[in-house]
């Protein structure tokens, strides 16, 4: 990962643990975009998310470095 994108992941604080989640709707809606992935393709997905008013860098996030969503709490 960039270290770039790693300091963009931080808190205002400068911690390296990252905030709790609390938009649970964005976290389902972009899990499903996930799970459609094999069968209908990362475009179709992104443009899933956008439909649904996610925000576009979460959706870059989530879809192109899978690596880097948070733990469920």
């Amino acid at each position: 990962m960039s270290e770039d994108f790693q300091r963009q992941r931080t808190d205002p604080q400068g911690s390296e643990a990252p905030s709790p989640r609390t938009d649970f709707r964005t976290r389902d809606v972009v899990n499903q975009a996930i799970a459609a992935i094999p069968s209908v393709g990362v475009q179709q997905a992104a443009e899933f998310l956008a439909a649904m008013n996610v925000p576009s860098e979460i959706a870059i996030r989530t879809l192109i470095y899978k690596g880097t969503r948070r733990d469920e709490l």
